[in-house]
């Protein structure tokens, strides 16, 4: 039997099967990975996949995972799902924060104060700290927070 799955790889390789014949990569930490943490390229090995049942959404390409923070502990020699990983936060809470809010040509800018952490995209509740009102806004990629008309 040993044997055999060898010979079975080769032939369904040769017969261009794409079930053996190409696996792909994954991305597996080369050590302990604790939630909350910022992963590097230093912490990563991009592998060769060689269990034909592994599935899933794990990562395939360390780019896909530098730059991003462990939601859960990932182990070391283990595939990365990409349902563990997040966007680092760009804005964090009680740090300030720029607000800006445009209507045609007028841009009103203040500061503000997160009330939560965020990434990117996200929506989220800010205090102007001149006024002591809280508004909501989207996090901007420069830090800022884009203030939305109610």
């Amino acid at each position: 039997m040993a044997l055999a799955m060898p010979l079975l790889a080769a032939m369904l390789a040769a017969a261009g099967s794409p079930v053996l014949a190409d696996m792909g990569t994954a991305v597996v930490p080369n050590r302990i990975i604790y939630p909350g943490e910022e992963i590097t390229s230093g912490v990563v090995d991009e592998v060769e996949v060689t269990n034909p049942n592994l599935s899933g959404d794990f990562t395939r390409k360390v780019g896909e995972v530098v730059g991003m923070v462990a939601k859960r502990t990932l182990l070391p020699g283990r595939t990365i799902p990409a349902s563990a990983l997040r966007q680092a936060y760009a804005v964090t809470r009680g740090k300030a924060v720029r607000l800006t809010f445009s209507i045609g040509n007028m841009i009103i800018s203040a500061q503000g104060s997160p009330l939560e952490n965020a990434a990117i995209g996200d929506l989220i509740r800010v205090r102007n700290t001149d006024s002591g009102v809280t508004v909501s806004g989207t996090v901007m990629a420069d830090g800022s927070v884009q203030v939305v008309a109610k």
